[in-house]
């Protein structure tokens, strides 16, 4: 496993943190969430489409290219996370680091966050991520959900960069030269696209002083769309893994803890584009391989049930048996069977901590 050198701040967001400053909370034994009193959810107040920014629609599995971002939990919901992600367990046995962030935290809600893993689990949010995406979805695998981007900095690195930003603020005042503004600088999350159809990116630090944080995402022409960073307890749906983006990098926060969770379409029969490029590098894989085989089987078992109960149907209704219609059907399973096969990269053969970056 690769770890990050980070120093982890307590679950319990420091003072600077107002008016979202988390207070100690008791020891609880369950993990009980409860959509309605944790769920906050508000439709996004507009949805880009592929076609919106360029791409051809064909070229993903649903319209949706991202969503601004909405309301989707609760202030309560969110402390109970970062008191989950945060703890000891989490931060001992789940760290994984890269050459594209500065720390992660996978793996790690099955077996130390019921609270977080219920919240995905949970019918109400599965639903109300479905409307968002405008197709059916279903959880990817239990290791992706509540992945977390980390990156922290000290009070006196975040201060130290306020007086860099003001100082060019002035300097572009007197001289009218363009300022470096946080976008311009190496991003916090660089270039890529996702291993999964789709992500739900959580932020769980509060964001109220912050300038940039920004997702960036590339258009078909070349250019660059901003999608503004979330508030606490707010989101953003994004179909990435046929959009490259960024998380650009922020001034004037100590902190910045993003959730995210990916999902695939539940339909057995729709396209399954993913790939374990990104993750594989930084995942447990005996767990990561297990489930990516397990749901691409189940996938492939629910396709050939299909299948049979077509060929029983058509032999009832003494219909002749379309012999083009199941060699294709057959050809396309080959090549299912192959790219899992493919992805499932030996572990001897596997290059820790190091993720493809697009240029």
């Amino acid at each position: 496993m690769a770890t990050a050198d980070v120093i982890f701040p307590s679950a319990a967001a420091s003072t600077t943190w107002a008016p979202f400053e988390a207070k100690p909370m008791p020891q609880r034994d369950d993990g009980n969430f409860d959509p309605k009193k944790h769920l906050n959810f508000v439709p996004p107040s507009t949805v880009h489409t592929m076609a919106d920014i360029g791409l051809p629609e064909a070229i993903g599995v649903a319209p949706l290219a991202v969503s601004e971002p909405f309301p989707l939990f609760t202030k309560d919901a969110v402390m109970r996370m970062r008191e989950e992600v945060l703890s000891k367990d989490v931060t001992s046995n789940c760290v994984y680091s890269s050459n594209l962030a500065q720390a992660y935290l996978r793996g790690y809600a099955d077996k130390y966050a019921p609270f977080v893993y219920n919240a995905w689990k949970s019918p109400e949010t599965l639903n109300v991520i479905s409307q968002v995406a405008g197709i059916d979805l279903s959880l990817q695998c239990d290791f992706e959900i509540g992945h977390i981007n980390l990156s922290f900095k000290t009070e006196e690195q975040k201060n130290h960069e306020m007086q860099e930003y003001r100082h060019d603020c002035s300097q572009t005042k007197t001289n009218n030269n363009k300022i470096n503004t946080p976008d311009d600088d190496a991003p916090i999350v660089g270039w890529h696209t996702d291993s999964y159809p789709f992500v739900c990116v959580v932020m769980l630090s509060d964001c109220t002083e912050m300038i940039g944080g920004e997702t960036a995402l590339r258009t078909g022409s070349g250019s660059v769309l901003k999608i503004r960073s979330p508030q606490m307890g707010h989101a953003i749906v994004l179909q990435g893994r046929y959009i490259t983006h960024a998380a650009l990098r922020s001034l004037n926060a100590v902190e910045r803890i993003t959730m995210v969770t990916s999902f695939r379409p539940r339909n057995p029969h729709a396209r399954d584009d993913t790939v374990l490029t990104t993750v594989r590098p930084i995942s447990h894989l005996p767990d990561l391989y297990y489930q990516f085989a397990t749901y691409r089987l189940e996938m492939l078992a629910a396709r050939v049930a299909s299948q049979l109960k077509e060929l029983a149907d058509a032999r009832a209704a003494g219909r002749t048996v379309a012999t083009r219609e199941i060699k294709r059907f057959l050809e396309e399973q080959e090549r299912f069977v192959a790219h899992t096969n493919a992805e499932m990269v030996d572990e001897d053969e596997v290059v820790v901590g190091v993720l493809p970056q697009v240029v």
